[in-house]
């Protein structure tokens, strides 16, 4: 009963809208000390997206003023930039990686910035994490401690910034965040390899449910909703080895973010929300580099922090890439030193 429920409100959202804006994550765990997060951003307009790397003993706030948190970053990391305003998705020298994915249905603790609750600016949520904290453990535990509120700008002709999170450390454990009336639920295990959009979790683990049970061999859903997105990375990632070496397992999360992939230039007349793959990123939480790619480049580039300088007193680094379609192989050497990207508060 408890399923049919899930999915019945499922189908009553997807009616009400069947083309979710789209994004997609997945994690590729090996035996062989292999941790691959791969994400691919879907927009329906360019959303320019540069590349930043921190080094620790940055002082940053996550809001100008009011009720704030402060802090001094532990941790190194490399960024993906909206807008040169907003973090997207990172990985800190410590082999943790935070995406977030819009979420539609997200309903936020209210942030008034009129008592002492401190305030999160979505532009800031991922930097904090990725500087504070080495594991999803360290995360789940500060979270279950403390309260703020979060605040973000429209983007884009005025689209509300709605997300949900994903957190996954070397351990293979991935922790989601997600809202739901203004209440932070959190889902935490190795089991959570798939983060899509709408709709939450509990809904979005009927459905595949009920896919599993027609089984992915003899079917699958093929559309680009979140829902469909879903349950094929779901199948594929839970049906490839986990014996593989690198080079393998590089293959195997790169063919999988392939089938989750919106293709480049697709729209569907009247249907503004359906959204274009515009890139895709690997995250190798073991060897810290960061793979990237733009859907109109020519090959991926990655960025290596283990051969950079993260320690306090090393600069600020930015990969402009507003001509990225020949930019292929290692980049760190394409890193120039910055003042750092002015957050969309």
């Amino acid at each position: 009963m408890k399923l049919f429920k899930y999915l019945l409100a499922a189908l009553i959202m997807f009616s009400t809208n069947l083309f979710g804006d789209a994004c997609s994550r997945v994690v590729y765990l090996g035996k062989n000390n292999i941790a691959l997060v791969g994400r691919t951003l879907d927009w329906r307009t360019p959303i320019p997206t540069n590349i930043y790397v921190y080094p620790a003993g940055i002082n940053k706030q996550s809001m100008p003023s009011g009720p704030m948190l402060t802090w001094t970053s532990k941790y190194g990391s490399v960024l993906a930039v909206g807008y040169d305003g907003g973090v997207t998705e990172g990985m800190n020298d410590q082999g943790l990686v935070m995406n977030g994915l819009f979420c539609k249905g997200s309903i936020y603790k209210e942030a008034t910035g009129t008592d002492n609750t401190p305030v999160m600016s979505l532009s800031m949520i991922v930097s904090y994490f990725l500087d504070n904290f080495a594991t999803v453990y360290e995360v789940e535990t500060w979270l279950k401690a403390n309260e703020f509120g979060i605040f973000g700008k429209t983007f884009d002709g005025g689209t509300v910034s709605l997300l949900h999170w994903a957190l996954t450390d070397r351990t293979g454990t991935t922790l989601v965040m997600e809202y739901v009336d203004g209440n932070l639920t959190l889902y935490k295990g190795e089991q959570y390899r798939v983060l899509t959009n709408d709709p939450a979790i509990p809904q979005m683990t009927a459905i595949n449910t009920y896919w599993e049970g027609i089984g992915g061999v003899n079917m699958l859903p093929g559309t680009v909703r979140s829902a469909d997105r879903f349950v094929r990375a779901s199948f594929f990632i839970h049906h490839v080895p986990d014996t593989f070496e690198y080079q393998e397992a590089f293959g195997a999360i790169s063919s999988v973010m392939g089938t989750v992939s919106v293709p480049y230039g697709y729209e569907i007349e009247g249907e503004p929300n359906v959204s274009s793959t515009q890139w895709t990123s690997i995250a190798d939480l073991f060897n810290g580099k960061y793979y990237f790619r733009f859907a109109d480049s020519f090959g991926n580039f990655w960025i290596d922090l283990g051969r950079l300088r993260l320690n306090p007193g090393a600069p600020i680094l930015k990969l402009d890439t507003s001509d990225h379609t020949a930019i292929m192989g290692c980049a760190n050497d394409k890193l120039k030193k910055t003042e750092g990207f002015t957050p969309m508060w």
